[in-house]
């Protein structure tokens, strides 16, 4: 029988960079009732386009976000905000 059913594994940590687009995302949608378009981070961390869009990618891969295929400003943070860094 296995002993660790049931125990939960640590999640899974982000870089400090990873950290900086999810806690850019969690204060964005309290701040406008909706979650940004990539254009917003873009603009905010001063990236280009595809930047933005292999991050956004990365984190839905990394299970930190989830997104709706096709559907603009769908991003969903998975991460409890209470582990997201400062916003930088």
């Amino acid at each position: 029988m296995n002993r660790m059913a049931g125990v939960s594994r640590p999640a899974k940590t982000f870089t400090p960079k990873q950290g900086q687009y999810l806690a850019y995302i969690h204060l964005y949608t309290r701040l406008h009732r909706r979650p940004p378009a990539e254009a917003d981070m873009q603009q905010y961390f001063r990236v280009s386009p595809p930047s933005v869009h292999q991050m956004v990618l990365t984190l839905e891969r990394e299970g930190f976000i989830k997104r709706q295929p096709r559907a603009p400003r769908s991003i969903e943070l998975l991460v409890d905000p209470k582990l997201l860094p400062e916003l930088l």
